[in-house]
Order: structure tokens, then C-alpha cells, then sequence
């Protein structure tokens, strides 16, 4: 584990302490960086009333002695740097609570993806993308979005439709996706 590449800057944590940061989730969670040879994954993670804070994982065989994160001073969040922890790689947080010594591991608030239930762990998931829609955003720009009619379809993804052949599992987002599309569209 190193703690000389973190993605929180002295600015950073002092928007969070005053509740004012606005963008957290660039900052919190499992972000994988990649550059040059050294690739790896940032992890932060608040837990204010934490003695201690360690990463397991796919990476470690779940060993959660072997990854500590450390404190950023008063402000409740541990991180750390794990080079070599690949997208696609699952993991949690082991903490030690400061008031009787009590461990759990849990699941990351900020990650990106998760593992399918009944597994509990969250997945280190890569969301860099190289857009091809700049014909798109071109011609968006020539149309007021104030006069054009809009639709917000909220619905619970993990609920809408499952598969009764597979002990009523929800769908994949990949599954998912085109049967919501034809639905919304008809």
C-alpha cells in the first residue's frame, strides 16, 4: 500500500469538513489510475469513528491485515494507493470501530459497481471513456433544451423485470438495457 499517490487534495478535505464538497464521488471510492507502468487504485473511504480502516479484496485473497489505509487527519476519511488492483478486481472495507473494538466489512458507498447479490462486495470499475459524439454535441448546442419537451422515465432497475428461469434474478444493465429501451418506446 502507498499513501504518496491520493486523489484528495488539502482542498479537498477542507470542502468536506465543512460540507461543502460538491463533487465527492471524484474522490471517494475506487478510482483505478493508469500511468505508464504504474497502475493501480486509489481507495478512500469515511468512516469518522473507525480505529482502523484496511482494503480486502480478489487482490489479497480477502486478507484484511495486508492492505491499511491510512487517516487524513481529523476528517474521518482513510485512503491508500494499491498498485496493481485492476479494474474488475471486487473488494471492501474492513473497519475496526473505535468503541469496542467491533470489525465489519462493507461494501464501498462510492463505488461505480458492485457484484451481483448475494455476493456484498463492490467492484473497482474503470468509468475513463473516449467519446465518439462530437457531431452529436455539435447539433445539441443549435437547439434550446428551454423549449424542447423532456420525459423523466424513475424507476427501480433491480425490481422491473427479473428472470423467473433463474431463481427471479434482476436483469444486467447489459440484459437490461434493450428491453427497457423497446418499453419506453412503444
Amino acid at each position: 500500500m502507498r499513501y504518496d499517490v491520493t486523489l484528495l487534495t488539502d482542498q479537498d478535505l477542507h470542502l468536506f469538513n465543512e460540507g461543502n464538497h460538491c463533487r465527492l464521488y471524484e474522490k471517494l471510492g475506487s478510482h483505478f489510475l493508469e500511468s505508464g507502468s504504474d497502475a493501480g487504485t486509489c481507495f478512500a473511504v469515511w468512516a469518522p469513528n473507525a480505529e482502523g480502516v484496511s482494503v480486502t479484496g480478489d487482490f489479497n485473497g480477502w486478507d484484511n491485515r495486508s492492505h491499511p489505509l491510512r487517516a487524513r487527519g481529523d476528517s474521518g476519511i482513510w485512503e491508500g494507493f494499491l498498485p496493481g488492483a485492476r479494474a474488475g478486481s471486487a473488494y471492501k472495507y474492513h473497519v475496526i470501530s473505535r468503541y469496542g473494538g467491533y470489525r465489519y466489512d462493507k461494501s464501498d458507498p462510492f463505488a461505480f459497481f458492485f457484484q451481483a447479490p448475494p455476493e456484498p462486495g463492490s467492484i473497482v470499475w474503470n468509468l475513463w471513456n473516449e467519446w465518439e459524439d462530437e457531431e452529436w454535441m455539435a447539433n445539441r448546442r443549435k437547439r434550446n433544451a428551454g423549449d424542447c419537451p423532456i420525459a423523466i422515465y424513475e424507476m427501480h432497475l433491480g425490481s422491473w423485470m427479473r428472470v423467473p428461469d433463474e431463481e427471479n434474478r434482476p436483469l444486467t444493465y447489459r440484459e437490461l438495457a434493450p428491453r427497457l429501451a423497446s418499453y419506453l418506446t412503444r
